[in-house]
């Protein structure tokens, strides 16, 4: 049975090198090429392919956007990422998003044919790292679930005064905001810190960005 493959890459050069490589194989066969997401969008409504052998970062579309659209219309056709970034960065996005496969360029010389194959017969197709990473992202996120469930068991008042205190405010200060004497704002704090396990205002200041009370510095 041949296999369709659709090539999505904005560099021309690429896109001649991965050719070169799925030609080794006669059983696949490039039907099409794009150089950003929305043109392989565009080309999926009007060609038939099996696999889309998709980059991430193109300035005419990205990658998972693109990677959404397609899977989301359901018609059977599986992409596979083939991307220069590393699995740490992107890998549980582009699962998310319905992608069947995830490949490092600087192994597609070695694995592509394989992971076209494996995606195409309806097969997550990972390199052996990715277990690792989506073993770290899953605990990431019942780390975050813990911490997010403590942080609820604070009353209003209690959040009021993590929240200034991670943004760098006194005592004093926050008493002036709060309407509270700076004695009730450290009576505020010791409590905060017995439920949350919180010493220092470093520690205020990790936890406010896990949870999304602050904006990381951008500078």
């Amino acid at each position: 049975m041949t296999i369709r493959v659709v090539l999505v890459d904005d560099h021309a050069i690429v896109r001649t090198g991965l050719k070169a490589v799925l030609a080794e194989a006669p059983e696949i066969d490039v039907v099409g090429e794009a150089s950003g997401g929305y043109e392989a969008v565009d080309l999926l409504t009007r060609t038939a392919a099996d696999v889309v052998v998709m980059d991430l970062s193109m300035s005419e579309g990205d990658g998972l956007t693109a990677t959404r659209e397609i899977t989301a219309a359901g018609d059977g056709t599986r992409v596979l990422v083939l991307t220069m970034h590393a699995e740490e960065a992107y890998l549980e996005a582009v699962l998310e998003a319905g992608a069947s496969g995830y490949l490092g360029k600087a192994n597609a010389d070695r694995d592509l044919v394989e992971a076209v194959h494996a995606v195409a017969r309806g097969e997550i197709f990972v390199q052996p790292t990715a277990a690792r990473v989506l073993a770290q992202g899953a605990r990431r996120r019942d780390e975050q679930a813990t911490e997010r469930a403590r942080y609820e068991r604070l009353t209003d008042r209690e959040r009021e005064v993590m929240r200034l205190i991670a943004e760098g405010y006194t005592a004093p200060e926050i008493g002036e905001q709060l309407a509270i004497s700076p004695k009730t704002v450290d009576t505020y704090k010791q409590r905060v810190n017995d439920k949350l396990g919180l010493t220092h205002r470093a520690d205020y200041v990790k936890l406010a960005l896990k949870l999304g009370l602050l904006q990381a510095p951008t500078a």
